[in-house]
């Protein structure tokens, strides 16, 4: 029911604010002895004009400061002593949204003219001027309207830091916890294919000996168990560069490209933009899908060549792994644990990654990650 009501509010409160004070603006205004003039109907048109301009106060807050302030000048000077409670709605709503400079500037402007408009509503002398003018404006209420926007602007924003590090606490609990049951499957594993791969060997060894020709099971046993240990082995060091090495970011894909070329690929580097400028979660990110992609090219794509091109813009970054590998259009690709990662670490940041065959042959892993937000 709270849930209800508040999105109620959020969405309807600033007019249900802008008719009440209009409309106590109006009362407060015909309660004054008023002669029927043209300027007396303009002063109850700034009035109105005043109090319904704070609907617009969450939305454009400046522009509503400078509306309600001239119509406070602009109806006092036509004779409605009327206090600017909407100019203090508007004060509030403008510090609230940071605006707090602007919102000093535009109140020492209003405060200057307010005795000047007294002086023209009617035969006042200077003394009575400035009083009428303290009157409709009292320092002490602005004050007051700006303290209680500064001091909710600072209550969302310590409320929104204590929402981001209970995200980035629970994102970073939930890796490391990933991270320690990868490490005890891939102790387990390890010792599990070392045995058979050790078995196998034997049996090989043992065969070869007696001069009995080996059975085509048994080597294809022993490649399997000689290929789940190079990748086990692989997969504990990415483990541990994660967990206690330097950071990885944009500055070392330039070695990835230099260790794809010494195993026989042909690869190009192209980075556009300022790559400098990028946030060091978005760059390591970077780092590990060109170093997956550029790892499966190699091992699995039989590829002579391959291109990566990161295009650093504004606000967003794009990684593209190109190869022209075996992969056929149309085939859809198997979702190994390489991909999966590259994936989830994409997903994390709020960005979009794509793999499959290109249409003319080879494979593509295209990502797009946004550079807002990003730590």
């Amino acid at each position: 029911m709270e849930t209800g009501l508040s999105g109620l509010w959020s969405r309807y409160g600033d007019g249900v604010v802008a008719l009440v004070v209009a409309a106590a603006l109006l009362v407060t205004g015909a309660a004054q002895q008023v002669p029927g003039t043209a300027r007396a109907v303009l002063g109850f048109g700034l009035l109105a004009v005043g109090g319904l301009a704070l609907a617009a106060r969450s939305r454009a807050p400046v522009a509503v400061l400078a509306v309600t302030g001239v119509c406070a000048v602009g109806y006092q000077a036509a004779g409605l002593d009327v206090p600017a409670v909407a100019y203090l709605f508007a004060v509030y709503a403008a510090v609230r949204a940071g605006h707090r400079t602007v919102a000093v500037m535009v109140s020492v402007a209003v405060l200057g003219l307010l005795p000047l408009a007294a002086l023209v509503s009617g035969p006042y002398a200077t003394g009575e001027a400035f009083a009428r003018a303290r009157g409709a404006l009292e320092i002490a209420w602005l004050i007051a309207a700006g303290a209680a926007g500064e001091a909710l602007r600072q209550a969302e924003r310590r409320a929104d830091e204590a929402e981001r590090t209970r995200e980035e606490t629970a994102r970073r609990r939930a890796d490391e916890e990933r991270l320690h049951i990868a490490r005890e499957l891939h102790d387990s594993l390890t010792h599990q294919i070392s045995v058979v791969k050790v078995q196998a060997e034997v049996a090989v060894h043992t065969a070869r000996r007696r001069g009995e020709e080996v059975s085509p099971p048994l080597l294809a046993i022993l490649d399997a168990a000689r290929e789940a240990t190079r990748e086990l082995r692989a997969t504990l060091e990415a483990l541990r560069e994660d967990d206690s090495g330097p950071p990885r970011g944009l500055g070392q894909v330039a070695e990835l490209v230099e260790r794809a070329r010494d195993a026989g690929l042909g690869t190009t580097l192209t980075i556009e933009g300022r790559w400098h400028d990028v946030p060091a979660a978005v760059g390591g990110t970077v780092y590990r899908i060109v170093q997956e992609s550029l790892t499966n090219i190699v091992r699995h794509a039989d590829a002579d060549t391959a291109t990566v091109r990161i295009d650093c813009r504004p606000d967003s970054l794009a990684v593209r792994v190109d190869d022209d590998g075996k992969a056929a259009h149309g085939t859809a690709p198997v979702p190994g644990l390489g991909l999966l990662g590259m994936r989830e670490r994409v997903n994390a940041l709020g960005g979009r990654l794509s793999a499959g065959p290109r249409s003319g042959g080879g494979f593509t892993v295209r990502a797009e990650l946004s550079l807002d937000g990003a730590p």
